[in-house]
């Protein structure tokens, strides 16, 4: 793990919980504190990196994209065609790192989320030019315990990004929101946080069991006349569903961004 941010770190603690020893991992932080910490909390040994490049089979790039150059120009050296580069930098293309690497470098790029803490993850990942099948099902196997996966083509992963890379966010958002309304309506918080994170734990779990679309489990919910189509009513009217809309389009539309700036 190259740069065990948040979502390395994450990807961390599900490999590891997921039955990976910490003798098989090595991560690199960039302040020592950050890698005390967790060299502390997982048990795995930090070390820099060129010498976690030297050392490992797989190298998981996880810095934050404006920083991969610099990371790259400094392993580079190390980077065989027989190591495995697994990037999980938003907006960057396999083809950024390609340039960067030498030789014939095998790069999977992969969009997973924060869910890969508690092994509910979505991930999905695209291989390189230059990375083959055999490599393709070492990361799916890599991320699989984690939650769950998809190979898409990877003109489609800044659309991946803006959904399900950043989605959790706006779950997250929606549901403080609904908490705060039922603070105004007059419950505690503490009884509108557990009325409404059941709520939205049942709804998705029901949703992914039941094989139902959508639109069929919300009319079940939806009485003529009753409170839930008032309350529809009323988000629809406020453009809720144009405002994800939008939401998503600038998500997928930033991940773009931040390639092209890369490539100034």
């Amino acid at each position: 793990m190259l740069g065990t941010g948040k979502m390395a770190e994450a990807v961390l603690a599900g490999l590891l919980r997921s039955g990976w020893s910490a003798d098989q991992l090595v991560v690199t932080a960039r302040r020592p504190a950050r890698g005390a910490e967790l060299a502390e909390r997982y048990g795995v040994t930090v070390v820099g990196n060129t010498e976690a490049a030297e050392r490992a089979d797989i190298l998981v790039i996880g810095v934050k994209p404006q920083d991969a150059a610099a990371l790259l120009g400094e392993i580079g050296p190390k980077v065989s065609a027989n190591k495995l580069v697994i990037s999980l930098c938003a907006g960057l293309t396999t083809g950024f790192f390609a340039d960067r690497l030498p030789g014939d470098a095998p790069v999977i790029r992969v969009m997973t989320n924060t869910p890969a803490l508690i092994g509910e993850a979505m991930t999905a990942i695209s291989a390189g030019p230059h990375a083959t099948g055999e490599q393709l099902a070492v990361a799916e196997e890599m991320f699989k315990p984690l939650g769950a996966t998809v190979r898409v083509p990877e003109y489609q992963q800044d659309a991946v990004t803006a959904l399900s890379g950043s989605g959790p966010a706006y779950f997250y958002l929606m549901v403080e929101a609904m908490i705060d309304a039922g603070v105004l309506l007059g419950l505690p918080r503490q009884v509108a946080h557990e009325l409404v994170v059941q709520t939205a734990v049942g709804s998705a779990v029901m949703l992914r069991d039941s094989g139902e679309h959508p639109v069929k489990l919300r009319e079940a919910v939806t009485s003529p006349a009753g409170t839930t189509a008032a309350a529809l009513r009323e988000l629809e009217n406020h453009g809720v569903r144009a405002a994800l809309l939008s939401a998503l389009e600038a998500a997928r539309d930033r991940a773009a961004q931040i390639a092209g700036e890369m490539r100034q």
